[in-house]
């Protein structure tokens, strides 16, 4: 028997386009990964293998890969090793890795070397046509900012060329690209961006919990989130719909906040 609650936001389901968690694989082994789809791969549409891990972990790659895609989660290599390929010179190299360990999906990114964003679109364009794009917009650099308008144009120019979904950088550590040094979220930046480019299209990293509770009391349930600790999957989809204090009275119908004051009565 499965329980229910009113007053509870309908999340989509997957395969879904909008409501999408990318969790961040920095390093799981066979167990580790076999033991987060027993609760977490339900809640997941992406796994990314973050920066260049799938290079120091090659003896597991290919099982990893197998449980999450028999899991319906759509996994691929982290934009820092797209990076470290292309400033070597080996496009061409890239994609023979991800064709042998069968991976459909491809994070382009110029957040680590300056790369021409002419040329960025290029390289979206060519992976398109064989692959799922996602293709993230900011720099990791700390200081370095961007003006709204250029967030902006980036994101709907690499929409155009053929990403599925741009990713808003944040890093790891949640302090950079959309995120001031405190981890606080650029009000404003967030705000314009969400007027000119498609909410469905873009994926907010939001490593830390303060940014996650945020982005979900200011655009919904079903806001796109990335960056997610395997092990905070399930504390995410708590947020979404209310079952965690942070987002508690999101969704609760009027006499319902006003309970918060009163003292029930126990029978």
């Amino acid at each position: 028997m499965k329980f229910t609650l009113s007053n509870l936001p309908e999340r989509t389901i997957k395969p879904r386009n909008n409501g999408l968690t990318m969790m961040m694989d920095k390093g799981l082994s066979i167990r580790e990964t076999e033991d987060f789809l027993t609760t977490g791969g339900e809640y997941t549409d992406y796994a990314k293998l973050g920066f260049g891990t799938s290079m120091v972990t090659q003896n597991i790659i290919e099982t990893k890969i197998k449980l999450f895609k028999e899991a319906n989660i759509k996994v691929y290599f982290g934009g820092t090793l797209f990076e470290a390929f292309i400033i070597r010179n080996k496009f061409d190299e890239y994609r023979k890795y991800m064709d042998h360990f069968k991976v459909d999906t491809v994070e382009v990114s110029d957040g680590s070397l300056l790369m021409d964003h002419d040329v960025k679109c290029e390289y979206i364009q060519k992976l398109a046509k064989n692959y799922t794009v996602l293709s993230e917009v900011g720099s990791k650099e700390a200081g370095i900012l961007i003006a709204p308008g250029r967030w902006i144009s980036m994101m709907n120019e690499e929409i155009a060329a053929g990403s599925s979904q741009v990713i808003a950088e944040a890093r790891e550590s949640g302090n950079v690209g959309i995120y001031r040094p405190n981890g606080n979220a650029h009000v404003s930046l967030v705000a314009k961006i969400i007027a000119k480019v498609p909410q469905e299209k873009i994926i907010w990293e939001t490593p830390l919990k303060s940014q996650q509770v945020w982005f979900v009391k200011q655009l919904g349930a079903n806001v796109n989130l990335g960056n997610i600790a395997p092990n905070e999957v399930i504390p995410l989809e708590t947020l979404r719909i209310g079952l965690r204090g942070d987002t508690f009275f999101q969704y609760l119908s009027e006499s319902m906040q006003k309970a918060r004051q009163l003292k029930p009565e126990i029978k």
